[in-house]
């Protein structure tokens, strides 16, 4: 039985009561990485926020159909990829890699679907074939233009007004000659040697970037979506061309049903750049010792329509909070002899997991249902201070913190194995070994597994120490 959700959508500009198509089939859509680079920690912000979601419903008793795009083919990958002389394929493969493997360190959940824009070629045609025959498209130096001016409804999940925007204003960076600079490209016509192009009725060419989210969506779903996310930066102009497009091309079909825009991140209060000296990647907070689980914790502690305020004071902060709600856990574990606590709480922690389920329910309201987890240790410390936690009720906790942790992933609900100092000394090595051979993945789940028994690792300039928690 699915429980009422309530989300702010974007194009209404109001909090609405969800109702997808089909409860059994969530369609969602989120906008994913462009795959030349490692990506930023902002870029992850975005997809814990796809995660949270993903979990959220499924908590709440849905089923999805999910998809992340993965972009791999634009400016930066051509330009990128003719000056190291390999294919666009070639060149994209490790990012990919890096990519996925980036999820796996944050335990982001993996989604049904991740398509590569270069496998939707022919749907793009398609689309811009539609486009022709409504009248929404122009030729100009062998590139194809979407006419902003002829959809009526351009502008409706913006709120802008565009009619005055046409001189002066820049609403795409396609490097391209076009009748107004509202309009958008959506086929491109080769200006390089060795440009990766495709045939089509237009010529040869490779599809705009807007072009290729509305492809995909329509390649997996044949129709349009429940819901679409993204980052609040790709609201305007690239989801209101996607609408524009998407409704141009079919404008008898619902495109996206509920828009999720996820808020910006800064860094120690500033726009993270390279020239201020606070851009991270994920690989590189990771090589400064910083744990995973409070990376993850801290961006998702904060509601995803807030403004995110990221610094290591506050992933300090997140690997405390952690660690007081796996106390907790630990001390019912080693206080009880408890085996199996499968299935949700059914009755002495049943209030407190419906507190936890209405606060996602709230949309996403996560540092919420994190207030209703620290009262309710509080309590439960009490009676464990004083002995007055029944097995059952033990049980019933461990059952609540096995659910709510399937939300978080970051929790351990289960006893420790202890091992002994030889044992810590060889995967220590073996960790300083996978390190010295980059092999970040292996020395990352050495760490991991090393910290989810109750060693903690402390890279110095002498050498790695250890501590018992």
């Amino acid at each position: 039985m699915t429980k009422p959700i309530y989300f702010y959508n974007s194009q209404k500009g109001e909090k609405e009561l969800f109702k997808p198509k089909d409860p059994l089939e969530v369609k969602i859509y989120s906008c994913g990485p462009t795959v030349y680079n490692f990506n930023h920690i902002g870029n992850f912000r975005s997809y814990i926020f796809v995660d949270i979601l993903r979990r959220s419903l499924k908590l709440l008793g849905y089923q999805l159909n999910q998809t992340m795009n993965i972009t791999d083919i634009d400016d930066k990958i051509i330009n990128q990829s003719i000056q190291n002389g390999v294919t666009i394929e070639e060149f994209t493969q490790p990012w990919i890699k890096a990519f996925q493997e980036d999820l796996d360190t944050l335990s982001i959940e993996k989604v049904e679907h991740y398509p590569r824009a270069t496998d939707s070629i022919q749907e793009m045609i398609h689309i811009i074939e539609n486009l022709k025959k409504n009248e929404f498209i122009y030729e100009k130096e062998g590139s194809i233009y979407y006419s902003i001016g002829k959809f009526k409804e351009y502008g409706k999940l913006s709120k802008l007004d565009t009619s005055g925007m046409i001189s002066g204003a820049r609403y795409d960076t396609d490097e391209y000659t076009k009748d107004d600079l509202r309009d958008f490209v959506l086929w491109k016509a080769p200006k390089l040697k060795g440009e990766k192009s495709w045939s089509s009725i237009f010529g040869e060419g490779r599809p705009g970037w807007h072009l290729e989210c509305s492809a995909m969506i329509r390649k997996i779903y044949n129709s349009g979506i429940d819901i679409h996310t993204g980052g609040i930066d790709l609201l305007f102009p690239h989801h209101e061309n996607e609408i524009a497009q998407s409704k141009g091309a079919y404008p008898n079909e619902e495109f996206v049903n509920t828009w999720l825009h996820c808020e910006h991140l800064l860094v120690d209060g500033q726009k993270m750049s390279k020239s201020a000296g606070n851009f991270y990647t994920l690989r590189d907070l990771l090589t400064k010792g910083i744990d995973p689980k409070s990376i993850r914790y801290l961006l998702l502690s904060f509601h995803y329509r807030t403004k995110l305020n990221f610094s290591i004071a506050r992933l300090e902060e997140a690997s405390k909070s952690i660690q007081r709600i796996q106390n907790t856990i630990d001390r019912i574990i080693e206080t009880k002899e408890i085996e199996d606590f499968s299935g949700i709480p059914v009755g002495y922690s049943l209030s407190k997991y419906e507190d936890f389920l209405n606060s996602l329910a709230d949309d996403l309201n996560t540092p919420k249902a994190l207030g209703t987890i620290f009262e309710f240790i509080k309590e439960i410390n009490v009676k464990l201070d004083n002995n007055q936690l029944s097995e059952e009720d033990g049980i019933d906790t461990l059952k609540y913190f096995n659910s709510i942790n399937s939300l978080f992933s970051i929790f351990r609900v289960e006893k420790l194995n202890l091992i002994n100092e030889a044992e810590i000394e060889s995967l220590i090595e073996k960790r300083i070994e996978a390190k010295k051979n980059k092999d970040f993945k292996t020395s990352d789940e050495i760490r991991d597994t090393l910290l989810e028994i109750g060693i903690i690792l402390e890279d110095t300039k002498s050498g790695v120490k250890w501590k018992r928690k």
